[in-house]
């Protein structure tokens, strides 16, 4: 579930985290957040914290102490005062990530909650693409059980255009998915990643494609 009272911020987090494989919900407020909890009951919090109605601190002390609800709770908010990070993690917040954030930062930091606190989610997390698997869990790749040596970067960005295989995506859009939409570096930083991932690929480097004028896409041969 995604709580915060900017539309914008709630439909970037839907969608990074929708094409990660995640099904999310959404309020734009505590109170609705608390309404959807009465019938909904999602695996992870993604908490704002200046909302109107009922802000981000109080909604989770609700949902601690009087709903009883263990639900992994993230804080993702512009307030990165050290004594507002301090009072959400006591009032049992998982984690608390500052505005502007990496959405693959967003992502680990997940993956990293459902570790400690969902074995049962973690346990099956393979994903197969062709000839490519992606542990998710482990954040391994190999293709045809030759394990590949990706730098964190290099496995985000083969497994987004492994998940969206078939779709062309432009270097600005890889940028904003992969390095966050504050990153100030070149388009040719996308470029770079790509040559280096096709050379670990080897025989299989053609599975990332260029299409001329345009980007970068993911294909798997019939």
């Amino acid at each position: 579930m995604i709580v915060d009272d900017e539309d914008n911020m709630r439909n970037l987090i839907h969608t990074y985290l929708k094409r990660a494989g995640y099904t999310c919900i959404e309020a734009k407020d505590g109170m609705e957040a608390l309404e959807l909890l009465n019938h909904e009951k999602p695996d992870m919090l993604i908490i704002d914290i200046m909302m109107p109605y009922i802000d981000g601190f109080t909604l989770l002390e609700e949902i601690r102490n009087y709903q009883q609800m263990n639900t992994p709770a993230i804080f993702l908010t512009a307030k990165g005062d050290g004594e507002d990070k301090v009072k959400g993690l006591k009032l049992g917040g998982d984690d608390y990530i500052v505005k502007p954030f990496n959405p693959a930062e967003l992502l680990a930091r997940m993956e990293a909650i459902f570790r400690r606190t969902r074995k049962d989610l973690m346990e099956s997390n393979v994903e197969t693409f062709g000839p490519l698997q992606m542990d998710l869990q482990g954040r391994v790749a190999t293709v045809q059980g030759r394990k590949l040596a990706l730098t964190q970067k290099e496995f985000d960005l083969l497994l987004f255009l492994a998940k969206n295989k078939g779709k062309v995506f432009t270097r600005s859009q890889l940028l904003d998915q992969i390095w966050g939409p504050s990153y100030e570096g070149s388009e040719r930083t996308v470029d770079t990643h790509i040559k280096t991932i096709r050379l670990k690929l080897k025989d299989h480097g053609h599975l990332v494609e260029t299409v001329w004028g345009l980007g970068y896409k993911f294909e798997v041969e019939h």
